[in-house]
Parts: structure tokens; sequence; C-alpha cells
């Protein structure tokens, strides 16, 4: 695996959706719990993890700035 390689082929972050994001995080834990793996690329795998991490930090993060809540006039405040 190449180790500028983050996420699936031809998917920048912007592209990816949270579930893709989540789904590669997951691989990437199995990765990591694998006793094969070297010390060297655990911490590729690592890295990876933690880009992923943010990632979806800041796909959760746009949500809840979406996120519409109402106010007690009834009408509706961004939250």
């Amino acid at each position: 695996m190449n180790e500028d390689r983050m996420f699936a082929a031809g998917q920048t972050g912007e592209e990816m959706t949270l579930e893709e994001a989540f789904e590669q995080l997951d691989s990437v834990v199995e990765a990591l719990e694998s006793r094969e793996i070297s010390l060297e690329d655990s911490f590729r795998k690592y890295q990876e993890g933690m880009n992923l991490l943010k990632l979806c930090n800041d796909k959760i993060d746009q949500v809840e700035k979406k996120i519409l809540v109402m106010n007690g006039d009834g009408g509706l405040d961004e939250f």
C-alpha cells in the first residue's frame, strides 16, 4: 500500500462520505489489531486513522452547524 494513500482510489476528503470514512477507519483498526503488521506499517496506519478521524470530526461539525432548532416563537434557528 502506498504511504500517501489515505482515501479510496480517486476520492478526496470532500468527496468521501462519512459512512465511507467510517468503513476505512474500521479497516485501519483491523489492520492495527493484526499480529502480522510491521512497526513501520502500524505507524502509517495510525497516521491514516488519525487523518480519517479528523475528516469524520470535520464532517460531523459541518452537519451540526446545519441542524435547525425550533425556537420559542415557532421559528427556526441554526444550531
